[in-house]
């Protein structure tokens, strides 16, 4: 006798053909990410997250490459990430005029397939990282040139060409630098379509063509980019980014050190240091060249506050110029603060300390004065306050702060002190009128 297969076990086995058969059938997967600029802490994270993605997905990595090299990242680490992935990682530099330098063009060496752009560039190899002294923890000269002749064999290529300078994408290709042209990821993806690579986990053949016509087989691609959060950080983290937030921020804490309490200035200041400590983190710097510039607006400030402009303000001025030129000394020439940029943050500096603030100052002491005459007079609030407000005081009109709960507008009010700009005010009681006295008796 036949045993009869529950219908339960029939209705899952008929439910699971579907899914296994679009599992066979479903589209190859193209992931193409963006790296642009040096690549730092965070654009490595985000290389790296996304290589490890298209290794869960089996999709083909396309790196969209404008960089000069890493900022005090392992260049070789991460290049041989690249060179061992499990699924074909191609590396375009483009659009033009994009470039690859340093770690920039090693990453094209240790790509699957490495595409230019007409009009981009590569080269040169050396240094490979943009902060000088990282560079001497890596391989440089003939261990290189092994390393990448040892990729090149690996990936059934002839040895490419190192180049000692910048070079144009059809020198690239002339030299086997490169093997495809393309101007744009669609036409990079038409023209990789069926080609044959090496990855770790042997041959591929690539699977990228976008379906134009029907019945053609498809292809999902996707495109990627850092999120703001990210774009911020990766913003900040270059020398110019930090120098720019430094000025900026103690220019504006400065500003609130003349001004009664806290407000805008300080919060904004304060945001723009937080950013500029997050980028000296990833950057390295000077302590010397950092402690100048920080004590030379620290000069500047003091002699602001001291209402002159003379000894403190010129050693200032000098402090704050020579360790803008010294703070970030050791990274490459490429990313390093312009002398145009410090010569232009050192004159801005002498209009707003030695001018601007300490005119500002002496007009607040000039406010301040006057209304130190105000306490005791009487005036009118012409506006609610609650607790501040408009109050008429002496033929002028100031901001008041009432000190006994709202004061409804057309009160009496008398100024009984002051804080920073603002008159501290309580309501005036009315004035009984005194009887008329009665006449005498007739």
């Amino acid at each position: 006798m036949r045993r009869l297969i529950p219908l339960p076990l029939l209705l899952a086995a008929a439910l699971a053909l579907p899914a296994a058969a679009s599992a066979q059938v479903e589209a190859p997967a193209v992931i193409v990410v963006q790296v642009d600029g040096s690549i730092d802490r965070t654009l490595e994270g985000y290389l790296e997250d996304w290589l490890e993605r298209a290794e869960r997905e089996g999709a083909t990595l396309v790196v969209q490459l404008d960089s000069a090299g890493t900022l005090d990242r392992d260049a070789l680490a991460l290049a041989e990430r690249i060179h061992d992935a499990s699924v074909p990682v191609i590396v375009w530099v483009g659009p033009a005029p994009a470039k690859a330098r340093g770690a920039g063009l090693l990453l094209l060496y240790a790509a699957s397939l490495g595409a230019v752009a007409p009009g981009a560039g590569v080269g040169p190899l050396e240094p490979l990282d943009l902060v000088t002294a990282r560079n001497a923890e890596l391989p440089s000269g003939e261990d290189l040139a092994e390393l990448v002749a040892r990729w090149a064999t690996e990936r059934d290529r002839p040895a490419p060409e190192i180049p000692t300078a910048p070079v144009p994408a059809q020198a690239a290709l002339d030299g086997n630098i490169a093997q495809v042209a393309a101007a744009s990821v669609p036409d990079l993806l038409d023209r990789v379509d069926g080609e044959t690579v090496r990855t770790a986990s042997g041959p591929v053949t690539l699977r990228t063509r976008i379906a134009r016509e029907e019945g053609e087989a498809p292809v999902s691609v996707r495109f990627t980019s850092p999120g703001p959060v990210a774009k911020v950080l990766h913003a900040v983290a270059s020398p110019a980014a930090i120098y720019v937030l430094l000025a900026l921020g103690l220019a504006a804490l400065a500003f609130e050190l003349t001004q009664p309490g806290f407000g805008f200035a300080g919060f904004s200041g304060s945001g723009m240091l937080a950013l500029a400590v997050y980028g000296l983190t990833a950057v390295p710097f000077s302590w010397l060249g950092l402690a100048l510039l920080v004590s030379g607006v620290g000069l500047l400030t003091a002699d602001v506050l001291l209402r002159r402009l003379g000894v403190l303000t010129i050693s200032g001025l000098v402090a704050f110029a020579v360790g803008s030129l010294l703070a970030f000394r050791g990274v490459s020439e490429l990313i390093r603060v312009s002398p145009w940029l410090v010569g232009a943050a050192t004159l801005a500096s002498v209009l707003y300390y030695g001018f601007a603030l300490t005119v500002a100052l002496r007009s607040r002491d000039r406010i301040t004065s006057t209304q130190k005459g105000l306490v005791g007079l009487v005036g009118e609030a012409r506006g609610l306050l609650d607790p501040e407000g408009p109050v008429y005081v002496k033929g002028t009109l100031w901001r008041g702060r009432s000190q006994a709960g709202p004061i409804p507008p057309g009160t009496r009010i008398r100024v009984r002190g002051l804080d920073g700009l603002v008159l501290r005010v309580e309501p005036e009681p009315e004035t009984p009128l005194e009887p008329s006295p009665s006449p005498p008796a007739g």
